[in-house]
């Protein structure tokens, strides 16, 4: 969900690197970029110089081309020296989808949250030809436009076995509340959620430096989605647990490393935004829903813009988890349509 968040933010590299390319953010860490082929046309990777070797935080899409790009990386910016070690910050793909590639091929440790290792492994063995009956009738449940279903029905779906080479057994566990050494600093683990089960932030005891993955973005608000794996979940009632917990942590001075976008700092008045921008979400779409709709009649009051084909698909898991945190909290009612789609009204 775009969110107009730059107002108060500075970023003190307002051009990112070239595919492939380096910019050094402090002592001893990297910024490189690696592309996906989608609008969100990015992702961020950061590496810390261990003396000897490097670990990297997060990794890519699998695909010939970004380990093209990775050898680029290991031959020029990090001066060959080996990856020893692979953090992960949490299972999407776009973030763990080169760790099996850079344990099995250099030797590096694997290290995440339990959640998201086994989130991956199972996700890898999950792969269709086309959508199983269960997603299927999910999209239904949503609402989905007749013409985005018929098509999606008959495509082969983005299967995560696609896109994340397989992972080998074994990786090392993070935890909230542990503390981990990365390039010569010492840092806090705080969990995150709702955008992505058991998502680990890192705060730096040493300097300025915050590791934040996909859970604090500078100039978007990440995906919160339900899906068919879980239609019951409530990401939003986490995502706002998570963000009012670690918004004591944050400092004018603390140099934020996302996940997308660029590096930044006023991070306590990125906090109140993320906050307020779901909370002003909610009460937008409550006051929209004084008649029966369904998800996929929500976007215009969540997302103020159209909504094309190719973000189809987040727009509407992310409404279900909106309209469902109002039906969850008793806000809304929830029944279901003729056509199979569930509509949700407020309570008055």
């Amino acid at each position: 969900m775009a969110d107009g968040a730059h107002t108060g933010l500075r970023y003190p590299h307002e051009t990112p690197p070239e595919f492939g390319e380096g910019i050094t953010l402090a002592p001893g860490v990297l910024w490189f970029r690696l592309p996906l082929p989608m609008k969100l046309d990015h992702v961020n990777i950061y590496a810390f110089d261990e003396g000897d070797s490097w670990t990297v935080i997060d990794t890519g899409f699998s695909s010939k081309k970004a380990k093209a790009i990775w050898r680029e990386m290991m031959d020029g910016p990090l001066g060959g020296k080996p990856v020893s070690r692979v953090i992960v910050t949490h299972h999407h793909p776009d973030h763990i989808g080169l760790a099996g590639w850079l344990q099995s091929e250099f030797g590096a440790e694997l290290v995440t949250t339990r959640t998201a290792w086994l989130m991956a492994r199972m996700l890898t063995l999950d792969v269709h030809a086309v959508p199983n009956a269960e997603t299927l009738a999910f999209y239904k449940l949503c609402g989905m436009d007749a013409e985005i279903y018929a098509k999606r029905a008959v495509e082969r779906p983005f299967n995560f076995g696609d896109i994340v080479d397989p992972l080998p057994l074994g990786y090392t566990r993070i935890q909230q509340g542990d503390t981990i050494k990365i390039g010569g600093r010492t840092w806090d683990i705080h969990m995150g959620n709702g955008h992505a089960p058991e998502h680990a932030t890192f705060w730096s005891r040493d300097d300025n430096l915050v590791i934040s993955g996909d859970q604090i973005i500078s100039s978007i608000s990440p995906n919160v989605g339900v899906y068919a794996t879980e239609p019951m979940a409530d990401p939003i009632g986490e995502w706002l647990e998570a963000c009012e917990r670690l918004e004591p942590l944050a400092r004018t001075d603390q140099l934020v490393l996302g996940g997308h976008k660029l590096p930044f700092m006023g991070l306590p008045t990125r906090m109140r935004q993320l906050i307020d921008n779901h909370h002003g979400a909610l009460k937008r779409l409550l006051a929209y829903i004084d008649t029966p709709k369904s998800a996929s009649e929500c976007f215009s009051p969540l997302f103020k813009r159209s909504i094309g084909e190719g973000e189809y698909g987040l727009a509407l898991v992310e409404a279900v988890a909106h309209l469902s945190h109002l039906y969850q909290d008793g806000l809304a009612t929830r029944e279901l349509r003729d056509d199979g789609a569930w509509v949700y009204q407020r309570k008055d």
